[in-house]
């Protein structure tokens, strides 16, 4: 009963809201666009760009054929995946510090507001969080089976060796099936070899060689992806150099995470909440702020939201032993009240109290940075029939992929070829020179690009929509919607 409650919670604040009044963002209106095409232009695709979701893609298309495409059946995996990642976490916490730790546990990583925002996304992140839970906990339970009480339970040889290789076999599967979802996950792999090392350095020799043969599978199942993703790196030059925010933001979970290795009674040693918890939250985002520096900027925290669960797994037994400490004085006093349950048990009204504020905007349209649906409904109501349209930058063609029925009767000027046929993301935009010859034939055109700021020109397509603008057109009317601009502009005379 221990993963129920957090179980419960995470479905509750999930659901909450879940719809967003509608709104969807860039991010998810990709995944929407491509999960409605076939399976043969989704491997297409995958050969052009974003490879490193294509498992995702391949998924939600799986659920839009069953369901329809719309909003629940986007998000509802998500949900699943953070309710999944939190059940299991409590499970964890509870093998390895007791029934209290684990409840906590789970309602830590419930109430989380980076955990809630993304499972509320039509994304990969909660799912992998649910991957890496798992292989989190039935690595623990390899831990019970390799140490002694492991052998002490297993009543033959044969036995124990068959309840190993099954729980190996399982680890492996679903660390593997987790890379492949996303292969940053591979953090993930990396912080359970740590905490192989130290049990190895507590005596467990044998556990070494089970993992590091899985992680050679895991590896090896992964490394494709990796290198044919690597040619795709054009993809994430969006991403800086990690902010002076970003940096504390991790300093400050690593110093929590610290203090609470120092709770009183927290048990110790290889099969405890310091040995899996800690380097499951300290190794992927050091990692990946190293890699960010090494290699090429890479960090973004929704990349290793999984590291979160290494975070519960240490607050979660500090969370039980302040509720334990608190009923104690509280009964030292008033004999009869109350319980360290019943005091842990108030915490996540407490905690969704405190942050309601958060919790309420998580939830607005303009928690994200844009809405695409409330631009192609802009875009609807000021277009007449036969205007043009163009889109500065290109990706901004997302606002098509989720509600085209927006920009029926519109002329598309710069589209070439649509997304699903030419394997891309928004399709592939025509030369220049075509471009500036469609404008021309056009007096009125529809401009959607970013809000904030002026259209930037990016590439020699974009360069020659806004040349063309500034020399015969003049505008006529502008307005934001969702975080974007829509403006109609008029050939001169």
């Amino acid at each position: 009963m221990v993963p129920a409650l957090p179980a419960a919670l995470s479905l509750a604040l999930g659901l909450w809201g879940l719809s967003r009044q509608g709104a969807i963002w860039r991010d998810e209106a990709a995944t929407w666009g491509v999960a409605e095409r076939s399976i043969p232009e989704i491997w297409h695709m995958t050969g052009h760009v974003d490879l490193v979701h294509g498992l995702y893609y391949l998924f939600i298309h799986a659920i839009f054929e069953v369901f329809g495409p719309h909003l629940m059946a986007l998000r509802l995996p998500s949900v699943l995946g953070a309710m999944v990642a939190v059940a299991v976490t409590a499970a964890t916490a509870r093998r390895l510090a007791g029934p209290l730790a684990g409840v906590a546990a789970g309602l830590t990583l419930a109430m989380l507001p980076v955990m809630q925002r993304y499972g509320q996304e039509g994304r990969s992140f909660t799912l992998v969080a649910a991957g890496a839970a798992v292989a989190t906990w039935l690595l623990t339970g390899a831990l019970d089976l390799t140490g002694p009480a492991g052998f002490t339970a297993a009543r033959t040889k044969q036995r124990r060796q068959a309840s190993e290789l099954l729980r190996w076999t399982a680890y492996a599967t679903v660390m593997l099936a987790t890379t492949l979802l996303n292969w940053l996950s591979l953090f993930a792999l990396m912080a359970h070899g740590v905490t192989v090392l130290i049990a190895r350095r507590n005596g467990q020799h044998p556990l070494l060689a089970r993992w590091l043969t899985a992680a050679a599978a895991i590896a090896g199942g992964t490394l494709p992806l990796i290198v044919a993703s690597s040619r795709q790196a054009g993809q994430v030059a969006w991403i800086q150099p990690p902010s002076v925010g970003s940096l504390l933001g991790v300093a400050a979970m690593l110093i929590v995470a610290l203090a609470c290795t120092r709770v009183p009674g927290l048990p110790r040693g290889p099969h405890s909440p310091v040995a899996m918890g800690l380097p499951l939250l300290a190794v992927p985002h050091l990692g990946l702020l190293l890699a960010s520096w090494l290699v090429k900027p890479l960090y973004v925290d929704r990349y290793v939201l999984f590291a979160s669960i290494g975070l519960s797994l240490l607050a979660g037994p500090a969370l039980a032993w302040v509720a334990q400490t608190l009923a104690a004085r509280i009964r030292s006093r008033r004999p009869g009240r109350p319980r360290a349950e019943a005091l842990l048990a108030t915490a996540p009204a407490v905690a969704l109290l405190a942050l309601l504020p958060l919790e309420l905007g998580l939830r607005t349209p303009k928690s994200r940075t844009d809405d695409v649906r409330a631009a192609a409904a802009k875009v609807a109501t000021v277009a007449h029939p036969g205007d043009g349209i163009v889109f500065v930058p290109a990706h901004r063609r997302d606002a098509v992929l989720v509600t085209p029925s927006s920009f029926r009767g519109l002329d598309d000027l710069a589209l070439a070829e649509t997304a699903g046929p030419s394997g891309t993301l928004y399709g592939t935009e025509a030369a220049p020179a075509d471009i500036r010859a469609a404008m021309l034939t056009h007096r009125r055109i529809i401009v959607l690009s970013d809000s904030g700021s002026a259209p930037v020109a990016a590439t020699a397509q974009d360069r020659v929509k806004l040349a063309v603008l500034a020399q015969h057109f003049t505008p006529a009317a502008s307005g934001d919607a969702g975080g974007r601009k829509v403006t109609t502009y008029e050939r001169n005379p």
